[in-house]
């Protein structure tokens, strides 16, 4: 038996986030530059408050900041508009004050708007917060933010989505549902990025939050956060922690996700922290590496983490 946790209402296509019919008294959480890309206006939103200061990497600071700002019982709806962060906080601080959850990704990579998962900095180090009420109530996927993204934005994203859902399709979590959305939505990003198709690149991240959501990262995640907490993206760190990760496994993504990231052009990246002291901390990282396909041992970590920084594999 497995249980699939998901949006009330998914809603995908171009101009789909425009044609929605808002509620009132929304408060919408996003990034700066909201404004200057007239995102408001695209959604024709009317009777909102907002706060735009999320951060990449966005830390339980923000979270408090939010929650000490506004008054919450003149809001009906949180809306999440923007990239992971943005969406990420948005979830948390509607499960905080039990408010509806409207989300809107303008990147797509991260799954955010479809999961159970919020994923913060606390004390400086990234934590995953997990949990059903989570769940956003409408998500509306709508490809026509990415046409405008920045290209390095729209490549950390892609491979993103890609290690999220190869990642998952091999997670012990993984069940005939998960295994299922993972392939097909590895498909989708695999052509949108060999193509530049930005719908298949919507569609592929919305199918892999679906997939992943229901299952879990994770070797690739648990080592990715290390380097994120270095200031390395998200999604360029997961470019090799991932394909190292699958090269451990022996996933059998191994291959085509290593030949994205030579076709993306990634740089290679360096740790600069103690190797046996990141090992020591992404040890600790038990929501992602229970579920690894394979155990995994401090020694293997020091392994992956010399690889990348001394560049001994090829892409």
């Amino acid at each position: 038996m497995y249980k699939i946790i998901q949006p009330t209402k998914i809603i995908f296509g171009s101009d789909s986030a425009k044609n929605y019919s808002y509620p009132s008294k929304c408060l919408v959480i996003t990034s700066q530059g909201s404004q200057k890309r007239d995102w408001f206006n695209y959604l024709g939103l009317k009777d909102f408050d907002v706060f735009d200061s999320v951060e990449p990497n966005p830390s339980m600071e923000t979270i408090n900041e939010i929650l000490s700002k506004f008054n919450f019982d003149t809001f009906s709806t949180i809306i999440g508009l923007g990239g992971g962060s943005s969406l990420d906080v948005a979830k948390y601080i509607a499960f905080k004050t039990k408010k509806r959850k409207i989300m809107i990704p303008t990147t797509f990579g991260s799954g955010s708007e479809v999961t159970r998962i919020s994923v913060l900095k606390v004390d400086g180090k990234k934590c995953s917060f997990h949990d059903d009420k989570i769940v956003s109530d409408v998500a509306i996927i709508d490809p026509n933010f990415i046409k405008n993204a920045p290209k390095e934005i729209i490549k950390n994203s892609a491979i993103d989505a890609c290690a999220q859902c190869t990642e998952a399709f091999d997670s012990k979590l993984g069940n005939t549902y998960t295994k299922f959305l993972c392939e097909k939505a590895f498909g989708f990003l695999e052509s949108g990025i060999l193509n530049s198709n930005y719908e298949y690149l919507a569609l592929g991240s919305l199918i892999s939050g679906l997939g992943f959501g229901n299952s879990s990262t994770t070797l690739g995640h648990a080592l990715s956060y290390v380097f994120s907490n270095e200031g390395i993206s998200h999604g360029h760190a997961l470019a090799f922690t991932t394909t190292l990760s699958h090269k451990f496994n022996n996933s059998k993504f191994y291959l085509r996700f290593k030949n994205l990231v030579k076709y993306l052009n990634f740089e290679s990246i360096h740790l600069e922290q103690d190797l046996d002291d990141a090992a020591k901390i992404i040890l600790t990282d038990r929501k992602h590496l229970d579920f690894n396909p394979k155990d995994v041992t401090k020694e293997n970590i020091i392994e992956i983490l010399e690889e990348i920084n001394h560049k001994k594999f090829q892409l």
